[in-house]
């Protein structure tokens, strides 16, 4: 099996585990994806896509690797299970418009061991279009997840960065110098003093788009 091929298998066996502990085994299978969607960790969609031998809808769950390398196994499973919690009330209460977080959501969260709040901290607003949470100490799903981490172990294999500006100059090498006179490029270390020989001018370092 392919890295991918595990690293999936590793998060189907932790919804499976969530499912059971967390929800009595009441949630469908879904499609569980991968996306670097700005600013999101992860996301719900009502049938996205459609089985093709049922013909019946299919709900997709989605995280975003970008973010694993910065939290904790517990902070990521969190939002999967925040997902899931989703899917469990388009079964069990009345969604409101397309993502926006009610209180009877919040009320299904909190009965799992997640507390909603939009800053993801203590006293943040507990309902609203765009909402993340934490994570309530001694709470289900804490107690659930340290369970299921101390039998199977980290499922996260793989995880991307998000690469900053910041980032990018620390990464950075060498600065491309051009003639102002005659556009001669040349590479260089950052903060060399480079002149072209021809016209006797310094270089200048081309700014990048």
């Amino acid at each position: 099996m392919t890295i991918t091929g595990t690293h999936y298998s590793n998060l189907d066996k932790a919804m499976a585990y969530f499912n059971k502990h967390l929800f009595n085994s009441e949630l469908p299978d879904v499609m569980l994806t991968m996306s670097r969607k700005k600013n999101c960790l992860g996301y719900h969609h009502f049938e996205k896509f459609n089985d093709m031998n049922t013909r019946l809808g299919v709900n997709e769950i989605s995280l975003n690797p970008d973010y694993f390398s910065e939290r904790t196994p517990e902070e990521v499973l969190s939002t999967l299970v925040h997902e899931m919690v989703h899917q469990w009330h388009y079964i069990v209460g009345e969604p409101s418009r397309k993502g926006y977080h009610n209180k009877e959501w919040g009320s299904l969260m909190k009965e799992i061991g997640l507390y909603p709040s939009s800053t993801g901290e203590h006293g943040g607003k507990e309902t609203g279009q765009r909402m993340s949470h934490y994570i309530i100490e001694g709470g289900d799903f804490e107690k659930v997840c340290g369970a299921f981490l101390l039998k199977h172990g980290n499922p996260l294999l793989v995880y991307s960065e998000i690469v900053t500006a910041e980032a990018k100059e620390k990464k950075k090498t060498r600065d491309k110098y051009v003639c102002p006179t005659c556009l001669t490029n040349a590479w260089a270390k950052p903060k060399t003093k480079l002149m072209c020989g021809e016209h006797e001018v310094m270089m200048i370092v081309e700014e990048e788009n």
